[in-house]
């Protein structure tokens, strides 16, 4: 049994969530693209992003919030900001100088859907739109918070973030890495998204430093776990449960903990990082129930 069906107030808050983003998100895009002439890219923007998902990093945004009293009409737009890229990332990361996907969340991708170009400018629109977001006064009232949400997701989205970490992925399917330097790329990768969604959350609702160093400790195991759940599922998932090809990554030769520990290997690494997800939460007590079911989920997902 999965660790979302074996909690139903974790699977039923996690939609519950889910629903509130994405309403938000298609307000916040009928308010931005309903001027523009451009209604191709308004079209292909609103494919990318309102498309099926879990939706489990705008999730942490709102309950990492909810740690510091902060309700969740009030992290939504920071939420939604952050879904926007990760859209946006998806979008390309799809496309054919990329992973060359033709399938993501059961649905064809967006360059399948629309063309090349209009998938990278759907990515390059969502990109922006999210700083867009969390700079409005509408996402905050304090102008300084703001500015610390903007920073902080542009660093974990750049060089130093995400996009670096995509570029180590593709240099890696030339070159072995070992586990350690697979460690670092997915935590660039994917764990830096991850990450902000939880100091985000710190963020907005002013935590003292060491809450924030704990939520920033739980999103770094957490992102790593994220990966290592992937991988697995690419090395032995349901492509149809999964909405999106299996067997990629060994395809491809890329780099991961599967391709280098095994399945057994890799189980025992995610299930360690889910181990020191939870144990991070420890300074939060009972209140960070909901996070440590996240973190536990990461055990038995199966899309």
């Amino acid at each position: 049994m999965s660790a979302a069906a074996a909690n139903p107030d974790f699977a039923s808050l996690l939609r519950s969530h889910a629903a509130a983003v994405e309403a938000r998100m298609a307000a916040l895009l009928d308010g931005e693209l309903a001027s523009t002439p451009a209604k191709r890219l308004a079209e292909a923007m609103r494919y990318g992003l309102l498309g099926p998902g879990k939706r489990l990093r705008p999730f942490l945004v709102i309950e990492s919030a909810a740690l510091f009293g902060v309700p969740r009409e009030a992290a939504l737009d920071t939420a939604a900001a952050l879904e926007c890229i990760h859209a946006y990332s998806l979008i390309h990361d799809d496309l054919p100088a990329m992973d060359n996907d033709d399938l993501r969340r059961g649905r064809p991708t967006v360059h399948r859907a629309y063309d090349e170009a209009t998938a990278i400018l759907a990515g390059d629109g969502l990109l922006t739109f999210a700083f867009e977001v969390l700079a409005r006064p509408v996402s905050h009232p304090d102008p300084a918070v703001r500015a610390e949400l903007v920073l902080e997701l542009a660093r974990a989205s750049g060089a130093t973030g995400m996009a670096g970490g995509q570029m180590l992925d593709l240099e890696a399917e030339r070159l072995p890495l070992e586990p350690e330097a697979i460690a670092v790329m997915q935590d660039m990768k994917t764990g830096a998204l991850i990450r902000f969604a939880c100091v985000a959350g710190a963020i907005l609702g002013r935590a003292l430093a060491g809450e924030r160093a704990a939520l920033e400790a739980y999103g770094g195991a957490l992102g790593e776990a994220y990966q290592i759940a992937d991988d697995l599922l690419d090395a032995t998932g349901d492509s149809a449960v999964m909405g999106k090809a299996a067997a990629k990554d060994a395809g491809a030769g890329k780099a991961t903990l599967v391709s280098r520990l095994g399945v057994s290997g890799a189980r025992a690494v995610l299930e360690n990082k889910v181990n020191q997800a939870v144990a991070a939460l420890t300074p939060f007590g009972a209140r960070a129930a909901t996070l440590a079911d996240a973190a536990r989920y990461m055990t038995s997902r199966t899309s």
